[in-house]
């Protein structure tokens, strides 16, 4: 046995299929560079409904990135370089500050908010057939941990990743990053001391897929996540696609007492979405146990967790999260593809969420609702295509027995973003 043990190993890795080498592919550092604008001009405004400061900021960012090829050869050198710029146009003292909107950052003192951001970072890669391992600015979007970009300006880490694609299908991720660069600041400062993290996503045939991620943040949570989707078609124009995603947290006994609340949780979601042609119906249902909610995202030096601003991959995440502790909460929603009327590119979603069972210091019963509206439209072809406007409007009301945990009122986002290739 122990002789036929190397052989059955050789035969299952022979029946794996490989993907062609892209080093081998190379054209060079110069021929196969690229280098992408891209403009974005954002509006958010939230009324609270409980007598807080009423928030809203408004500003113009550009970001350029650089991706170079790299040197032919058996091992291949690069290097990437981004370049980060935005201005503020409104949002001063009083208006800014919110940390779902964080623009721009304001004073140590909480006072005017910065007037304008320059940022930039490099990345050095080294690629080995399908294997790239980078130094440098990064921004994972991974489960695990997602750098924001859905505000003004973009989120990033500084650090080692390692990405392998060397199995069809399959793409493994690890990283150490010992750095976070605010979205709202130029500065490294945010008190991250180290993040590690690794895992895998699997494409097992063109209906099934799954990933396995875990991480850990020093002196702060470790976390882990499992996330799987199904893909099935019924006849013409019409599909089933049932996606799940879960998070084990455990934070660290320092940090849960910083906060006071407990150390565990474990929160998944099951969305069934039903495809017809250009209509998109969805139910989704998410459920948060545990001593103490989700924890994610924020900044060190603020008590956030420091694991990137996106790391929800749950059904029910828009204003609200929906994540508080024993939470549950249930969502239908519909979408339309406006392009069998003639208007291609243009798109509406619709979706209401309703959350109970929230347990904070005054109750276990806590209850929260979202009603969440977004059109969007992207121009598809002429000089302007690709441009895109997006009008988002979302409704929440939080039950005054949970307001420690959330905080209701109405919502307004307006972006319109614009990329380019320059080359």
């Amino acid at each position: 046995m122990k002789k036929e043990l190397p052989l059955i190993i050789l035969s299952l890795f022979s029946a794996i299929p490989a993907v062609a080498n892209q080093q081998s592919d190379s054209k060079g550092l110069i021929d196969d560079s690229h280098l992408n604008l891209f403009f974005r001009n954002a509006y958010i405004n939230r009324d609270y409904h409980n007598g807080m400061q009423d928030k809203a900021e408004w500003g113009q960012g550009a970001v350029a990135t650089f991706q170079s090829g790299y040197t032919e050869g058996p091992v291949g050198f690069g290097i990437d370089g981004i370049a980060q710029y935005a201005v503020r146009l409104d949002g001063g003292r009083g208006r800014s500050g919110a940390g779902g909107i964080d623009f721009f950052k304001q004073g140590n003192d909480g006072g005017r908010a910065k007037s304008n951001l320059a940022k930039f970072g490099a990345t050095a890669k080294m690629r080995i057939s399908n294997t790239v391992l980078s130094y440098g600015n990064q921004r994972p979007a991974l489960p695990i941990i997602t750098a924001d970009s859905s505000r003004l300006l973009l989120e990033s880490y500084t650090g080692t990743m390692l990405t392998s694609n060397e199995i069809a299908g399959l793409e493994i991720n690890a990283g150490y990053f010992t750095d976070e660069q605010r979205k709202s600041d130029d500065r490294h400062n945010s008190g991250l001391k180290s993040l590690s993290f690794g895992g895998a996503s699997y494409q097992f045939n063109d209906r099934f897929s799954g990933a396995a991620y875990a991480s850990d943040v020093k002196d702060v949570l470790n976390k882990q996540y499992l996330g799987m989707n199904v893909n099935q078609p019924f006849g013409s124009n019409q599909k089933m696609v049932l996606d799940f995603n879960g998070y084990n947290s455990r934070l660290d006994p320092d940090y849960a007492r910083k906060l006071d609340t407990g150390r565990s949780n474990t929160i998944w979601s099951l969305a069934a979405s039903y495809i017809w042609d250009v209509h998109t119906f969805k139910l989704a249902y998410q459920q948060s146990s545990g001593s103490t909610g989700y924890h994610y995202g924020g900044y060190r030096n603020a008590d956030g967790t420091g694991d990137g601003g996106n790391t929800i991959w749950l059904a029910n995440s828009y204003w609200s999260d929906f994540n508080g502790e024993d939470e549950r909460s249930w969502q239908a929603s519909y979408g339309l593809d406006f392009s069998a009327m003639g208007l291609p590119g243009l798109s509406w979603t619709t979706a209401y969420v309703r959350g109970d069972n929230i347990k904070t210091a005054e109750t276990s019963n806590g209850k929260e609702h979202e009603w969440f509206n977004q059109i969007q439209y992207q121009v598809q072809n002429g000089p302007a295509k690709d441009l895109t406007l997006r009008l988002r409007y979302s409704v929440l009301r939080v039950s005054s027995n949970a307001s420690d945990y959330n905080v209701g009122g109405d919502e307004i986002r307006a972006f319109v973003e614009y990329p380019f290739n320059a080359f």
